[in-house]
């Protein structure tokens, strides 16, 4: 069979119990529904207070102390405003922008709330951020089954009890729903059958698949990919010499392929804190001052996860005041700030440039592949 026409393969369940005879088994596609939030802390902020209705709205930091843009609605997006652009420059692009200084508590409960709508769909939910989840309604009894119509209702339902919209994609994969999550935004939903996969999939642009950053963009439209009709052309050797493990990845994803499952539980991969300094900071002690304020608060947070049995590394992120950015790490299972002082010293040696942020932070190890002593005394 011709690579370029064939049928995506698409994953299955084993065994569904029928609905009217337990010990009568079917097998049934995988239904996946992504759940994104329309502008999320905007949203938020807006719904408590209505008079910002239609109005531009950025939350973020002062355009006096270099703030950056956190969220922004559609109105703020029609100026060109965007996520982590300076906040001075959203000013200056929209001057009668209502900035917000985030309040993350208020938009931890909201999002509880809506976990709280999802867990009456199913159990089967996948949090990617306050704002986004991906959950899997293969087995709910909820609207016939419907994953169509259970992304309705729970839109519907989010809606009228918590005030903001939801964005929603219904797909046979994680892969395929969050890209249908962003085809009617905002407010809206879209969705792609099994039917459907293989005709959607051929037109869809190559940068729309995930891991495919603008450079990775580049190469392929260099080489004459502009789609993924384009890129199932190519067999997965040459693609796996030309990106590496990238490759395969991109010739499953081209073909519609993601036997990723809805994982309830994610492990915590880090924990990390930074600051953006309003005055830049001259190479000096004040340096190693701050690096060990911002120590005591990763340590406070990595007891807060319950981690600290599972540091495997330290490293710390330094932004000059020429915007380049470099990285120190170092492998360490002990408690011992002093590993941040050694890895200021050796960032801070690669450029005579003021600094304008620090961050710190640690990388956790899986569970099950090691034993390490304990970060923190009983």
């Amino acid at each position: 069979m011709n690579a370029g026409h064939s049928l995506p393969l698409l994953r299955l369940k084993e065994t569904v119990c029928n609905q009217y005879d337990p010990y009568i088994l079917i097998d049934q596609f995988t239904k996946i529904v992504h759940c994104d939030c329309d502008s999320f802390f905007a949203s938020v902020e807006i719904r408590d207070n209505p008079a910002l209705q239609g109005s531009p709205v950025a939350i973020g930091g002062s355009p006096n102390q270099r703030g950056v843009v956190a969220t922004c609605n559609y109105e703020a997006r029609k100026y060109g405003i965007h996520s982590a652009m300076p906040m001075h420059q959203a000013v200056k692009r929209c001057p009668n922008l209502h900035i917000i200084k985030p309040d993350i508590a208020k938009y931890r409960r909201v999002s509880r709330q809506i976990n709280k709508i999802y867990q009456e769909y199913t159990k089967l939910i996948e949090p990617l951020s306050l704002d986004e989840a991906f959950l899997d309604v293969t087995l709910s009894q909820r609207c016939q089954g419907s994953a169509t119509m259970i992304a309705s209702e729970i839109r519907a339902e989010v809606s009228k009890n918590l005030g903001i919209t939801i964005s929603a994609g219904i797909a046979p994969n994680k892969f395929l729903a969050k890209i249908a999550s962003d085809w009617n935004k905002p407010n809206g939903q879209f969705t792609i059958t099994p039917g459907q996969v293989s005709q959607f999939i051929q037109k869809l642009p190559v940068h729309k698949i995930f891991g495919v950053g603008s450079v990775t963009a580049a190469k392929l439209h260099a080489l004459g990919i502009k789609n993924c009709e384009d890129l199932q052309k190519w067999p997965l050797l040459e693609l796996t010499n030309q990106f590496g493990r990238l490759g395969a990845r991109l010739y499953e994803l081209c073909r519609g392929i993601d036997n990723r499952e809805v994982i309830p539980h994610r492990l915590r991969k880090s924990v990390s804190v930074e600051t953006t300094y309003t005055n830049d900071l001259i190479q000096s002690r004040h340096c190693f001052i701050e690096v060990e304020r911002l120590a005591t608060q990763l340590f406070q947070r990595i007891e807060h996860a319950g981690v600290d049995q599972r540091v495997s590394q330290y490293w710390l992120k330094l932004r000059f005041s020429d915007f380049r950015t470099t990285t120190a790490s170092e492998a360490c299972s002990i408690i011992n700030p002093a590993v941040f002082d050694k890895l200021l010293e050796k960032a801070m040696a690669r450029s005579n440039q003021n600094i304008r942020l620090i961050g710190l932070g640690v990388k956790i190890s899986d569970p099950l592949s090691t034993h390490q002593m304990p970060l923190f005394k009983d």
